[in-house]
């Protein structure tokens, strides 16, 4: 028999973006969807209630009264929290993946299930990697980022010759991925991109190059920039988000680069940014596909909607409130 696989993730988003997520996810043949609600959500939560493999739970107040210590301030604590949680509760998976609502597995060859059924029992920790989407096009063309290796900052600035230097890899946000982890570590504690088992970091750990984790850092310039006050403060963007490069290389952290755009050329300064980085066009797309960086990859998240919450389509546009 395949493997049983599940992710978890603690969510901020509107109810559609969840239903969405949590529906792509059991198409591809998630056995369970765990998802933590980090503000109350009624229809989420009610859609998410009404099928058998998904798992909801809110996190109100009640919810994190039961924690010592309360609610924590970070909402990465809060994540990595619910993800230790059901990683240490859930007893009918395999394999569980800790990710993000705007992150979607996507195997390039066969199933997930029949991709974790064929490692061999020594690999505990399987880490993949993430693309990014390419912002305001058909939604289907993503970014591979530039490996490490004695050519890459060269390779990067020829890609994004004006913010390039600052960027690790050709991204705006993270490179190392997010990982599946087998059932059965001892003392264990999910993080955003590791596990420990006690004091050993990811062990066993391997990497697959067999499936990606598209990112939908940025749909678009309205969403992206929506988005960036709080990045910008506590996400992502954050302060203490180092730089790229060694800090006497020139380097800026993301945090500081942003500051520098916003208050040489003001709002400019950051669609400049999007425009160079982040957004789909013609010459990005020639650039990446002859560095072999260039990935395709439809979703359909729509259909897969409609597919697996149809009583809920009509509902939800009334009922979005969560727009971090």
């Amino acid at each position: 028999m395949s493997a049983r696989w599940g992710i978890v993730a603690t969510v901020l988003a509107p109810a559609e973006t969840i239903l969405r997520f949590a529906a792509y996810h059991l198409d591809l043949g998630a056995h369970r969807v765990f998802v933590y609600l980090d503000a109350p959500n009624p229809m989420a939560e009610a859609a998410l209630k009404a099928h058998p493999k998904c798992r909801v739970t809110v996190c109100d107040d009640t919810y994190w009264a039961k924690r010592k210590g309360g609610k924590p301030a970070k909402h990465q604590v809060r994540q990595t929290f619910n993800a230790t949680r059901t990683y240490a509760r859930q007893k009918d998976l395999e394999w569980l993946a800790h990710i993000d609502v705007d992150e979607f597995i996507v195997p390039r060859t066969g199933s997930v299930s029949d991709m974790l059924d064929a490692l061999p029992a020594t690999i505990q920790t399987l880490r993949v990697r993430p693309m990014e989407l390419l912002a305001g096009g058909d939604g289907t063309a993503f970014k591979a980022f530039v490996p490490a290796g004695p050519d890459r900052r060269a390779r990067v600035a020829r890609m994004y010759p004006t913010f390039g230097d600052h960027l690790k890899g050709g991204f705006l946000s993270h490179v190392a991925g997010k990982i599946f982890v087998r059932r059965g570590l001892s003392n264990p504690s999910l993080r955003i991109h590791n596990v420990f088992a006690g004091d050993a970091m990811n062990p066993g750990e391997a990497e697959t190059q067999d499936v990606d984790l598209a990112h939908l850092h940025a749909i678009d310039w309205d969403t992206w920039r929506a988005h960036f006050t709080y990045r910008h403060a506590k996400g992502s963007y954050r302060p203490d988000i180092p730089p790229a490069h060694k800090p006497e290389t020139g380097t800026l952290p993301i945090h500081q680069l942003f500051d520098a755009l916003m208050a040489d050329a003001g709002e400019d300064g950051l669609r400049a940014f999007y425009d160079e980085v982040i957004a789909d066009s013609p010459i990005l797309r020639e650039k990446l596909l002859k560095d072999s960086l260039l990935k395709r990859a439809d979703l359909d998240l729509d259909l897969k909607f409609h597919q697996y919450f149809p009583k809920f389509v009509g509902q939800i546009p009334q009922l979005l409130t969560d727009k971090r």
